[in-house]
This record gives C-alpha cells, structure tokens and sequence, in this order.
C-alpha cells in the first residue's frame, strides 16, 4: 500500500484526547463537541473548534474544492499496546495453563514456524491488520528468535508507515534447541536489527530478553552492552509475572536480591525499559523502577486468564511507577485495549480502587505514549504529532447504544464504552492520516468484516 499522501485532509466531529501529561486525566482531558482535526504529510496541523477554523478558512476550502469529512462518531487518538506478542495471535484462547506450562506447552511450538520467513510474513501481516481492527496504531512487539521474524514485522509495519516498536527475543537456554540463540548471536543478530530499522521511518527497535530464566548471565551482559551502546533503543521484558516464575529467578539467580535486581546488574533498567507485568514485586524493586525511569506494562487481561495475580496499580502509582496499558495476546484474549481497559477496572475493583474512565483511556494513549517517550509524536492530537486517530461507533451494539443513550455525561459514556466495547466499537483507524482500516469494508486489499 502507499504511504501517506501530501493531500490536506479535514475531519469534523466529536473529539476527545489529553493534550498533556497528567497525574489526574479526569481533569486534565480536552472535549469538543463539534471540532476540526486538519492533516496533512501525516501530521496534524490543527485540532480545535469548528466554528473558529471555518471562519478563518471557509473561503480557502470553498476556493480549493477541498471537501470535509464528517464523523457521526467519536474521534480519539489512535491506541497505544506497550507489550504484546505478534507470534501468540495464533495460540490466543488456549486452554488451561499457567505462565511457565503456557510457554512450554502453546508459546514455544508456535513460536518455531516462524524459522519460515514466508510465514512470519504472513502472521505479521494478519497481526497488523488486526491491531488496526482494533484501534491500535502503535505496540511494543515480541517477535520471535528468528531475525526474519522481527524484519517481516518491519517490512509490514513500514509499508502502512506505522509507528511500531519490536525487536528480536533473545534465549539462550531453559528453552526448545530450536528456539535458541548465544550470547553472541543474539548481540550481533540484534545489533543489525538495530542498524536497519531503529528510528527507519517511523520504526523503533526494542533490545528483548524474554524473561532472565531464559538467558544466562552471559547474554543478559550482551544485552545490557547493546543497550549501553544503543541508549535510544527501548528494552522490553517480562518481570514478576507469576510466583512460581519469581521463586525460579531465585534458585537460578540466588546471588541478586530480587528479580529486578537481576536486569539492573546487567544495565537493564532505564527510562525506555518496559517491563511486562511487575505484579509480585518487593517494595525495594517498586523505589527502583521509580527511580530508574523504567515502566510497567499493566496486562490485566493476560494476569487474570494465566491466573498470575492482580497487579497493584494502587502501590504502583503511590510509588511514582510509569504505567501503560497493554494486552499482552496471546495470554491476554483480545487486542482490543477496550476490554484490556474493562479488564483493568475488574483488577482494581478486587483491590478496592476504581479506575476512571478517563485515566484508563489515558492509560493507553497520552499516558502511555509519555511512559514509552513518543508523546511528542502519537498519543494526543496535538499540533505537530502524526496524525494516527480513530473514530469510535457509539452505536456498535444494541447493548451500547441505549446505553450511550442514557448517559448524562461523558465519564459515564467513556465508562459504558470501556465496559461494552471490543473491536465492533472501532468505525476508522488512520495510520500517519491515512485511512487504513473501516468496519465492513475491504481497504488495502484485505477484507475487514469486524462487526
């Protein structure tokens, strides 16, 4: 498909988006009722008022011919998934498992196909379309071992001109033969993934250990010297996920403190370090992520089918802990981050804490665009970021619509669409303003028939 064209394009509509980073996003959000989005190269040029703009250009709009595309639904910015896993769509809603049987038993047979270029290809592009489906335009992505498998991530993610963010997984043993690298392969297959795509277009590279029981101390060294030599790259990994997953860390690692403490010694732990999970952790490791910069990926979805616990966004965020929100497919059983978001109320609920609307949509889009350092290019419709945003269908489901209909105000229709949406909500995705997904129709030569 093409990229982006120079076209000026004009969108008119309800609008919603926190323009800034906030600790409280139930006041700190930006609402137009009737607002102009303007794009243009990929860029947004305005956001603001519809009177104010039209007043100012109508003659110029009038003049050009240029036409305004009018939304009945919600317009928001494109969603943001900080941790999910490309080669797991496939094994989503496998039955049964808790983490360590999960990836023995589903995560690693799926994960060696993708030796296959051929079919890494094809699931990333089946992963991508729907990603888009359901409204997300930016992700923090595992791929697998196999080096074609984070370039045919790359190759799709460029040819839409998504911001994407992925790197190749690094395990050097308590894995399959077939899934293994070394120490040295891993630094130097990276290192090249590194130098082809980090910060190519709109493409960034994520330096990715699995989790430290699957690399010994040689390869985390190896990644803590990619991530020295590389300090733009991200590091993405998992941390304290499941008991028996940190009682493991322990036996294999009796020399650290905790299980941060393991990454922090090999110079792991730093801002644009994502960290999947962090639900069993000491109050040591919660001061640590403070302090380092590094963030939590908060996978409700994911935590509560594989039984890993409940995460304490409570704690967390008392502490100073960046959060984002992500789906963590395929143990978690949906991309869309909308039941990723009903999911994280239900987490909070048994901890008696009751997540807003407002924050959990912040959660992932501003909030978690700031946790990962792009809030300056997607997050937000702020003038000058790239212009990724979808439109939301109030009306997707009968159970929605009436009750939208008897909202009396917008944190209760935000609450109803975080409680009833999935990807039947999603009505348009644009990538870089471009229109790359509509529920029902056919776009880019792929049949889209959510809903």
């Amino acid at each position: 498909m093409e990229k982006a064209g120079n076209a000026l394009q004009i969108h008119r509509g309800k609008m919603l988006h926190f323009a800034k980073t906030t600790l409280n996003p139930s006041e700190h959000y930006s609402y137009i009722e009737d607002a102009i989005l303007v794009t243009s190269n990929g860029i947004i040029e305005y956001f603001g008022e519809a009177n104010d703009y039209l007043q100012q250009n109508q003659q110029y709009i009038d003049s050009e011919h240029i036409s305004i595309e009018q939304h009945s639904g919600l317009i928001i910015p494109g969603l943001i998934d900080s941790h999910v896993h490309y080669p797991q769509v496939e094994i989503i809603a496998s039955f049964g498992k808790q983490l360590l049987d999960w990836l023995n038993t589903y995560t690693f047979p799926a994960e060696q196909q993708f030796v296959n270029a051929a079919y890494a290809r094809g699931q990333a592009e089946f992963f991508m379309n729907q990603l888009f489906a359901h409204g997300t335009t930016t992700a923090s992505v595992y791929a697998t071992v196999h080096p074609q498998s984070v370039n045919s991530f790359f190759d799709v993610a460029e040819a839409y001109n998504a911001r994407m963010i992925c790197g190749k997984v690094l395990m050097d043993r308590n894995c399959p033969e077939a899934l293994r690298d070394t120490p040295e392969s891993g630094y130097r297959d990276s290192k090249k993934l590194i130098e082809r795509w980090h910060k190519q277009g709109r493409q960034l590279y994520a330096i990715t250990p699995r989790f430290a029981p699957t690399s010994s101390e040689q390869q985390l060294a190896k990644a803590g010297q990619l991530a020295n030599e590389h300090p733009d790259t991200y590091i993405q990994t998992h941390l304290s996920e499941n008991p028996s997953e940190v009682q493991w860390i322990n036996e294999l690692f009796p020399e650290h403190s905790d299980y941060l403490a393991v990454y922090e010694a090999h110079d792991l732990v730093r801002d644009k370090a994502l960290f999947g999970h962090g639900i069993h952790l000491t109050d040591r490791e919660y001061i640590a992520l403070s302090e380092s910069g590094a963030a939590i990926s908060f996978c409700p979805s994911s935590n509560l089918f594989l039984g890993s616990g409940l995460f304490n966004y409570q704690r967390a965020q008392a502490n100073g802990v960046p959060i984002a929100l992500a789906s963590d497919v395929g143990g978690g059983t949906s991309l869309s981050m909308f039941a990723n978001q009903a999911d994280a109320y239900k987490v909070c609920q048994m901890q008696q804490t009751s997540l807003s609307p407002f924050e959990s949509l912040y959660l992932c889009t501003q909030g978690a665009a700031h946790t990962m350092g792009i809030d300056h290019q997607v997050g937000n419709l702020n003038i000058g970021t790239e212009a990724d945003f979808i439109e939301l269908d109030l009306a997707a489901t009968p159970m929605l619509a009436q009750r939208i209909q008897r909202s009396t105000n917008l944190s209760e229709q935000l609450f109803a669409i975080n409680m009833l949406g999935d990807d039947r909500v999603i009505a348009k995705t644009y990538v870089a303003g471009q229109q790359v997904y509509q529920k029902g129709i056919e776009l880019c030569g792929h049949s889209f028939t959510n809903g």
